[in-house]
């Protein structure tokens, strides 16, 4: 038993189909999830939390995305920035309190990091971030991929302040939806992961005061509370979401091919030795992925310092999750026959939605670009 209710994932799982089809937001998800204590849940109990592990938050959303993907990678974006809020505590930034408190008093926090056409993504914005005399920004610029965006009431998010003589920096700051200086296109019509809104957003002198400024970092790859705090969550949480379509997919083809009928057998597929062999692929694929998650996720909450490698082993797990679960699909889509290829199927909206980690951060060409990099060392003349 975990510290969502099977009540309550039986709830969200029902209402899942129905979200994707009118691509909507999962309005009842979250009242639900809110009332359920899901927002703080993360939170540590000194801070009015239920004190959850990051190990502890990963298997929540993977039950989670067991039952309505979309919902899940929604509001996974919201646990990410609780993260960063436990990990700069950890490491000396007094600011992630503001994240802990604004979540237990019920904030949902928005994901407001990727930008149109630029491949940089965490380690360096395109966005203006414009100082004025007392601290604080104002924030020019796009971003897309912003999950939660009809509902979220607080937004991290970064961009590049030119104005200083150290040179190009990363600010990062929290935004309050009630100060505006946004809008949001109604344009998330896609593939999948539909329930997620997750809507472009204009930035148009959005402004953070000095006191909900995170960090003024050199952009790239750091060891700044704020980048790897952001950047550790993310993969672990992303990999932890995407691993729940993988066991959900097999789980539908299970229960499928126990009734499904081989006219050539005269017996249920569920005998066949070839459908047998699929599904036990996939499951053989999907067994490795949780150790990685869990491995990991202890690590970060002990402040284990890995070194250089740590970047590298994050990219790594999120791409380990996101290909395992596509192949877990895979095979459990053709185990399952024609019947998976109608929109009614459950497999049919799980393949829509694993596609999505195909896209996420960190993609398979950074990821590998990481790893020659650790095996190889730099390319040279």
């Amino acid at each position: 038993m975990g510290f969502l209710s099977n009540d309550l994932l039986t709830r969200i799982h029902e209402r899942a189909g129905a979200h994707d089809l009118a691509n909507e937001f999962p309005v009842d998800d979250l009242k639900d999830l809110r009332e359920a204590g899901y927002l703080s849940a993360f939170v540590p109990e000194e801070y009015g939390g239920a004190g959850l592990s990051l190990e502890e938050i990963a298997a929540e959303q993977t039950r989670l995305a067991k039952a309505a993907p979309g919902t899940a990678l929604g509001i996974n974006m919201h646990q990410i920035i609780v993260g960063l809020g436990r990990h700069l505590l950890r490491n000396g930034n007094p600011r992630g309190e503001i994240i802990l408190r604004d979540a237990v008093a019920g904030e949902l926090y928005g994901f407001g990091i990727s930008e149109p056409g630029n491949d940089l993504v965490l380690f360096g914005s395109i966005t203006e971030a414009l100082p004025d005399s007392e601290g604080g920004y104002s924030f020019e610029g796009v971003k897309v991929f912003t999950s939660l965006a009809p509902v979220w009431t607080r937004l991290m998010t970064f961009g590049r302040d030119d104005s200083g003589e150290d040179g190009p920096r990363s600010v990062f700051a929290i935004l309050k939806r009630e100060d505006g200086g946004f809008s949001i296109k109604d344009d998330w019509n896609t593939l999948g992961m539909r329930a997620t809104q997750s809507n472009t957003t204009i930035l148009e002198g959005a402004y953070a005061p000095e006191d909900h400024i995170l960090t003024r970092c050199e952009p790239g790859p750091s060891k700044d509370p704020v980048v790897f705090g952001i950047f550790s969550h993310f993969e672990i949480l992303l990999a932890a979401t995407y691993m729940g379509i993988g066991e959900r997919a097999i789980e539908v083809a299970a229960e499928h091919v126990k009734t499904r009928r081989s006219v050539k057998n005269q017996s249920v597929y569920a005998n066949d030795p070839d459908i047998r062999w699929r599904i036990a692929e996939a499951a053989i694929t999907m067994n490795a992925v949780g150790p990685q998650i869990r491995e990991l996720a202890r690590d970060i909450e002990g402040g284990v310092d890995r070194g250089p490698i740590w970047m590298p082993q994050l990219s790594a797990v999120k791409n380990a999750a996101a290909e395992a679960s596509l192949r877990a699909v895979e095979q459990s889509i053709r185990a399952c026959g024609g019947g998976a290829y109608y929109n009614g199927h459950e497999l049919s909206r799980l393949y829509r939605d694993v596609l999505a980690g195909l896209f996420q951060p960190s993609d398979q060409e950074s990821l590998h670009g990481a790893w020659a990099k650790v095996v190889l060392g730099p390319v040279t003349e």
